[in-house]
């Protein structure tokens, strides 16, 4: 079986900050390049929050599904947690449930933030196999790419929309450098490509690559998971 995705980065920024940039839907949405939309639902009875979100895969074609979670903003440690359970019935939505958390880690420096989260594709076989290959590598990209685009979001003001076109410009740069050396001779080609791909970007471009996406040691869901309903 896969292993479920996990993404790591530290935050130069209070607590409070980066709990309310990815507790706050509108908010969280704007860096999260995995959702277009996340609307709150209510709370339910046992006090947890219920969400609906939509992900845009194409111009004309969005996928939504509704989700569940809940947190402890202050722990014992004077870190937090949340938790969260979501399932989409869209018959394009490669995944059909999941479930997940985030964790919160103040260090004297900065905040160690890190999501674990892992989900059942549907389709079948057919659903297994395009899910190892491709929805699951893009989905951890995707999750290590948003996180330093929160990240640089909050250490240096610049907004995730700003941040996406520097990103945006950047490849086109990178491309269009490359086409010119195969312009030029085959050869140069050869040499412009790894430099484009392993030259660092810049400070306040996103970079999936500033994340860690394995987890030094063994990890486990938070016990508040426990709490929310099977899906």
């Amino acid at each position: 079986m896969p292993s479920p995705l996990y993404v790591e980065t530290r935050v130069a920024a209070s607590l409070d900050a980066l709990w309310s940039h990815s507790q706050d839907p509108a908010l969280h949405s704007r860096w999260d390049l995995r959702f277009s939309s996340i609307t709150p639902c209510g709370i339910d009875e046992r006090g947890h929050q219920r969400f609906r979100y939509a992900t845009r895969l194409l111009p004309f074609l969005t996928v939504s599904g509704d989700g569940v979670n809940t947190g402890e903003r202050h722990r014992p440690d004077g870190g937090c947690t949340s938790a969260l359970r979501f399932a989409s019935g869209h018959p394009l939505s490669l995944i059909a449930t999941g479930s997940g958390y985030w964790r919160y880690q103040p260090a004297s420096d900065a905040v160690r933030f890190l999501t674990g989260y892992d989900y059942r594709p549907r389709w079948g076989v057919v659903g297994r196999v395009l899910d190892a290959l491709v929805v699951r590598p893009l989905m951890g990209w995707a999750t290590a790419w948003s996180f330093d685009r929160l990240r640089i979001w909050l250490e240096t003001g610049v907004t995730p929309e700003r941040s996406r076109n520097r990103g945006l410009a950047e490849v086109v740069l990178r491309l269009a450098l490359v086409g010119l050396a195969a312009t030029l001779h085959p050869a140069l080609a050869l040499l412009a490509l790894p430099a484009a791909l392993l030259v660092p970007p810049t400070r306040t471009s996103p970079a999936a690559r500033r994340c860690r996406r394995r987890p030094s040691r063994p990890v486990r869901a938070p016990r508040i998971a426990d709490s929310l309903e099977s899906r």
